[in-house]
């Protein structure tokens, strides 16, 4: 048996370290450490409860507006805030523009390259993949001389030594199957998105005065609709939005998709690969009509345990007994020691290094390894994320749901179980991203219809002087992250902020082990991956990648020729 390290793992947001043992070709353990830390929630302690989302929004430098939603939520719920329909569909436009955009970029340039080998499109016969290409979507840039010039280009990158962006990959590696002309489609569409994810940002400009880190409002939003006022939103930045949510359906519908089903059926054997714990979690969101009406949810609420989609589980996020947060593996430590569990409106953030002293080979899984607090709902570990949120709908008979996973199911020639797995996670990914480029234009219309007649509110300010708060009060608010179940917790006493915690959906996922040495999801699924070559583990990143992490944000080092300082070692 033999112990690989990857440390970083590339290509995400943030700092994870992977230890993987392997036995007979196969992962036979594995173990997820969060290398870094960042104490939001103690930064909030004391301060202002409507100034929170502007901090909690810093914590990712890619989920900015789901953070500072989930904040303003939470204060919201806490002194009994009603918002306005009209502010509830901005806030809807703003998640659905941020969902698509993540999964796009997501797949494209931080998860294709784990199932497209760059180097083998310069092997491409352009024609070819233009027949390809035609075949399975309407796209307009398809053409032959497009892939000649696009692969032209390339080889002149290859050649010059420099592969730029696309450096560091491990070419040319076994389990790479796609053909020449299906990896020069990759290509090409991975630098279309670069320049597409530039576009679809402009709703949360328009709505929130900037990307990244979008304004927010406690009551509502910061921006007023004035359809003749220059100043305002007004009619002609309305239709701007609408531009941009329809190309934004057309990218996912014409690029995305097409290249997620003509991808998927060279890695198949990946649909019994990573499927991991088989417990899923969902928090909910996008209500038709106000975000406190759980029953009108898009993404419906509730758990599903043993991969059972008979039967869905109500989750209350108040309930002591649902969730709690352990540290038994954890740099933390509790007032109460490290066998409790605490919900987090009782949450203690106290940072407890006691790891090895960098640098150092492997860490210590039988102690504490890893950053991340180990969350459980009603003591079982969960996964987060697309998949969950794909099979919750699915499993609830939601018309939408069936209609895209059965349709997609049917054309992979694949079973339901297949959904169970690495490559399930991946296709979910790009299932959500068709409903809600669908729901985005729904919602749209709404604010449209509720603006002619004549409703033009964006926030209700009656509670938002301290004057009118109560001596205490607590509340939660939830959102469906694009990587998942995301909630933030808030304690208000004599108007500051007593104590602030957030649950994200890395902590879920990537968390180390609890008390029983139950695994978390990222070890769960790496379990029985195999691996063709230890000193270049591309499944890891494969299975890894699925999830699409997102921990604090860390700095990746570069040496002074450019090159990432990575390391993959075999003990």
């Amino acid at each position: 048996m033999t112990r690989i390290v990857v440390d970083p793992i590339t290509r995400i947001e943030g700092h994870l370290r992977i230890e993987a043992e392997i036995k007979d070709g196969k992962i036979s353990e594995a173990y997820s450490s969060g290398t870094m830390v960042r104490l939001i929630e103690e930064i909030l302690r004391g301060r202002d409860p409507r100034d929170a989302w502007a901090f909690v929004g810093r914590v990712c430098g890619v989920c900015t507006t789901v953070h500072s939603m989930a904040s303003i939520r939470a204060v919201e719920d806490a002194l009994n805030i009603t918002v306005p329909p009209n502010a509830e569909l901005v806030r809807n436009l703003m998640f659905c523009a941020q969902n698509i955009h993540d999964h796009v970029v997501h797949f494209y340039h931080l998860h294709a390259l784990d199932w497209v080998d760059v180097v083998s499109a310069l092997k491409a016969d352009p024609k070819k993949t233009s027949e390809i290409a035609q075949s399975i979507s309407h796209w307009p840039k398809s053409s032959p001389g497009y892939f000649s010039d696009l692969q032209k280009r390339l080889t002149k990158f290859v050649e010059s030594g420099q592969l730029g962006i696309f450096a560091n990959g491990y070419w040319g590696h076994p389990a790479y199957k796609l053909p020449p002309e299906i990896n020069l489609i990759g290509v090409a569409h991975y630098l279309e998105a670069l320049e597409w994810q530039k576009e679809i940002v402009k709703v949360h400009t328009i709505f929130g005065g900037k990307n990244p880190h979008p304004n927010f409002l406690v009551g509502g939003m910061a921006c007023s609709i004035s359809l003749d006022d220059a100043s305002g939103i007004n009619a002609e930045r309305l239709a701007y939005v609408q531009q941009l949510l329809k190309q934004a359906k057309d990218f996912v519908e014409q690029v995305y998709i097409p290249d997620l089903l003509a991808i998927a059926p060279y890695y198949l054997d990946w649909g019994a690969i990573g499927g991991g714990l088989g417990n899923y979690l969902v928090y909910g969101d996008l209500s038709t009509s106000s975000y406190r009406d759980v029953a009108n949810y898009k993404f419906p609420a509730g758990a599903i345990l043993n991969k059972d989609l008979s039967h869905i589980h109500e989750v209350d996020l108040r309930n002591d007994a649902e969730i709690q947060e352990f540290i038994p593996h954890s740099w933390y430590s509790y007032a109460g020691g490290d066998g409790v569990g605490l919900h987090p409106w009782k949450g203690e953030t106290k940072l407890n290094y006691t790891g090895p002293k960098p640098p150092f080979d492997h860490l210590d899984i039988n102690q504490k390894y890893s950053y991340l607090k180990t969350p459980r709902w009603k003591g079982n570990a969960m996964e987060v994320g697309p998949l969950a949120r794909v099979l919750v709908g699915y499993a609830s008979g939601r018309p939408d749901f069936k209609e895209v996973v059965d349709s997609t199911l049917a054309k992979l020639n694949v079973p339901a179980t297949a959904l169970f797995s690495t490559l399930g996670r991946t296709a979910a990914r790009g299932l959500e991203s068709i409903l809600v480029a669908q729901w985005a234009l729904e919602f749209y219309d709404q604010l449209i219809t509720n603006i002619k007649n004549g409703d033009t509110r964006m926030a209700n300010m009656e509670k938002f002087k301290p004057e009118s708060w109560p001596a205490a009060a607590k509340g939660v608010g939830h959102t469906e992250a694009p990587r998942g179940a995301l909630a933030h917790w808030i304690d208000i006493e004599d108007r500051k902020i007593k104590n602030y915690q957030l649950v994200v959906p890395s902590t879920w996922n990537a968390s180390p082990r609890d008390l029983e040495g139950k695994s978390s999801a990222y070890e769960a699924a790496l379990k029985d991956t195999p691996i063709a070559d230890e000193n270049k583990p591309v499944e890891i990143l494969r299975t890894i990648h699925s999830f699409d992490p997102c921990l604090a944000c860390a700095v990746h080092l570069y040496d002074e020729e450019g090159k990432h300082v990575s390391k993959v070692k075999v003990l």
